[in-house]
């Protein structure tokens, strides 16, 4: 690095996870690259085994899979190497302050290893992509209007601004589709392993099975037989019709039905 003035080591982060929850879901990548003030750099990285399943929307993402974590090291195992190199460094990535650092915090309160960010400093080039580059209306406008809003702030100057930088979007790229349920489905991605609009339940290996919390990964047969207690809870809890449904269909014993794709 050329440019940025170091007075000491800072290692740039980025992982790759088995979702995006990181309360619930693990590390499954990491690389961190540390530059020092005279330029030298040195690189820790390695797949890390996450011990529980990795969803089919992540693999899709990061291509890792759960043969590729076979035999690799969890985060506990190699958690005193990360402490280690990263020692009286700052810290620097893309999104790092909401999302790599919440996963890291998370994977070393897991392993009961002591760590904190307390003095250290955190560059996310993100925040300052978006402070060079503006992501709000005006800027929308600006873009595809050509010219800034008018000064006077009020909903109907919004929505009618919004409507006018969707239209010219539509003008300007021709890539993009025409139709209400196309652009829903661009602005709403749905991945095609999920069995709800939200992925709480996801088809795996031909299987509908819980997509999230403690006991993702396993089947709703294997909890109609073991935990309905649990299926039940979901279904008095703040779930999707969609998924109430199902889960009220399994409760019956009616989980064949369910796992024909």
């Amino acid at each position: 690095m050329k440019n940025l003035k170091l007075t000491r080591p800072i290692t740039f982060m980025d992982i790759e996870t088995t979702g995006l929850n990181f309360r619930e879901d693990r590390i499954v990548d990491i690389c961190i690259t540390k530059v020092f003030p005279d330029g030298k750099e040195e690189t820790l990285n390695t797949i890390i085994n996450p011990t529980i399943p990795i969803s089919a929307e992540s693999t899709q993402i990061h291509g890792i899979t759960d043969a590729d974590v076979q035999g690799k090291p969890t985060f506990s195992e190699f958690a005193q190497k990360i402490l280690a190199f990263i020692s009286n460094c700052d810290w620097g990535g893309f999104n790092i302050i909401g999302f790599d650092l919440k996963f890291l915090e998370e994977e070393f309160k897991r392993t009961e290893i002591a760590y904190s960010n307390e003095g250290r400093k955190v560059i996310d080039v993100m925040k300052i992509y978006h402070k060079l580059d503006p992501r709000d209306l005006n800027s929308a406008h600006l873009k595809y209007c050509g010219s800034l809003l008018e000064s006077s702030h009020g909903s109907h100057r919004d929505v009618k601004a919004t409507m006018d930088v969707l239209d010219s979007q539509l003008e300007r790229h021709s890539d993009l589709p025409t139709t209400v349920s196309a652009l829903h489905e661009l602005c709403n991605p749905k991945n095609p392993s999920w069995i709800d609009d939200e992925g709480k339940l996801s088809w795996l290996n031909g299987n509908a099975v819980i997509n999230f919390g403690q006991h993702k990964g396993k089947t709703l047969e294997e909890m109609y037989k073991t935990n309905p207690d649990y299926l039940q809870w979901m279904i008095d809890k703040d779930f999707s019709p969609k998924v109430k449904n199902i889960l009220k269909e399994v409760l019956t014993g009616k989980v064949p039905q369910l796992l024909k794709k």
